[in-house]
């Protein structure tokens, strides 16, 4: 009787926890990889064999139907921050998604709208329509049996383990924590967050705020200090001959200065306007700094005491004016107006804008004016402003 609480594998107690964090692991890579970036945004291709054991990993641990989860990521994508959105912490409440992130999964799964328009291209072989998607809960149920076998009684807290790591992680704190609390390297039109810098835990996926900037690819790490996990997996899967990359975030090569910026210039900042802008806003760090500190002495009482005029100077010039709070308008304008390299150094960000936003301007066009800003840029008298340019004429797609 002994023999058979313990299951047919006897472990040391911390024996169990390993097993639990190694399962728990599988499925969140298996999220990671083949939902979010094979499925989801078709980032990279993968071998029949990793696809499959990937789609039969969870419909074991989680029950979810392929067709739901990429349906329902792609809706969020496309309907971000708005009432639309399937879980947007800034319209429902952190509260509601990250307590509730399941509950509200499962209501916009049923919504047939969304999975026939956001839908297209997952799994509609047989074993997909006649088990994984049919009898999703048989898979859940098998894996509790197999843990009771293997694990004993252990097994009992190991499956509800597994059942609830999903639910918390993903839907919880990539959806409900991932838009409301961390740093951002890219001013982006949503509200997406690196929760961490160190992808582990949840794949990679902790590194949100990378990804919504570059939604197509691969690699969610950026700056050299990031570390995506699956971006690991997913090159050993490559070496192995069972996956293919196909998208990750584009890079720029700074070369020797152009006589005049050229259509591989222009290409370059368009592909990578977010970094672009947050260069920018990096290149300016010292001279921001020595502009508030004069400001402060000359305005003891700052506009909007609320807002820290050097962090908050920093993000104003990572964003389009478009995507500045209308409540922190006003108190750009009020340091705009009483120094005069600050307003230069934000009306020429704002006018790199006109460089990636959508208009009826022609490359011919937009090269002109990319040519006349480096000229004025060069010609401004501030240091900052002519090396950053000088940057620009210098880059190109790697």
């Amino acid at each position: 009787m002994l023999s058979w609480l313990n299951g047919l594998i006897d472990l040391p107690w911390w024996g169990y926890i390993v097993v639990a964090l190694g399962l728990t692991h599988i499925t969140i890579a298996s999220v990671t990889i083949f939902l979010h970036r094979h499925q989801a945004h078709r980032a990279l291709d993968l071998h029949p064999i990793p696809s499959h054991f990937f789609r039969f990993w969870l419909w074991l641990t989680t029950g979810m139907v392929t067709k739901e989860w990429a349906s329902i990521h792609r809706k969020h994508h496309a309907k971000c921050e708005s009432l639309e959105d399937p879980h947007s912490p800034q319209v429902l409440g952190i509260k509601k998604v990250f307590f509730e992130g399941a509950e509200l999964y499962r209501a916009e799964s049923k919504n047939k709208d969304t999975m026939e328009k956001y839908g297209h291209g997952t799994p509609d072989d047989w074993i997909e329509r006649n088990v994984y998607s049919k009898h999703s809960v048989w898979g859940v149920v098998t894996m509790a049996v197999v843990n009771l076998l293997l694990f004993g009684v252990n097994g009992i807290w190991i499956w509800a383990v597994q059942m609830v790591w999903i639910p918390l992680t993903a839907a919880g704190i990539i959806n409900g924590i991932g838009h409301y609390w961390g740093y951002r390297n890219f001013e982006n039109e949503d509200a997406s967050t690196n929760i961490v810098p160190w992808g582990i835990l949840i794949g990679g996926e902790e590194l949100h705020n990378n990804h919504h900037t570059f939604g197509t690819s691969a690699k969610l790490s950026n700056k050299w200090f990031e570390f995506d996990i699956g971006w690991m997996y997913i090159r050993i899967l490559e070496m192995l001959g069972l996956a293919k990359v196909r998208r990750v975030a584009p890079a720029v090569r700074v070369l020797a200065p152009k006589p005049l910026a050229d259509l591989d210039t222009l290409q370059a900042i368009i592909a990578n306007r977010y970094e672009i802008a947050s260069a920018y806003a990096r290149q300016f760090k010292a001279t921001v700094t020595a502009e508030v500190e004069v400001l402060r002495e000359r305005m003891p009482n700052l506009p909007n005491p609320q807002l820290n005029p050097h962090s908050a100077m920093k993000r104003w010039l990572k964003q389009d004016r478009k995507d500045t709070p209308p409540h922190e308008q006003a108190s750009l304008d009020a340091l705009l107006a009483e120094s005069k390299t600050l307003d230069t150094i934000y009306r020429m960000r704002q006018e790199l804008t006109v460089l990636w936003e959508r208009s009826s301007y022609t490359k011919e066009q937009l090269l002109k004016q990319l040519q006349d800003w480096c000229v004025r840029a060069e010609a401004s008298g501030i240091e900052a402003l002519r090396d950053f340019s000088l940057r620009l004429r210098s880059v190109e797609l790697a």
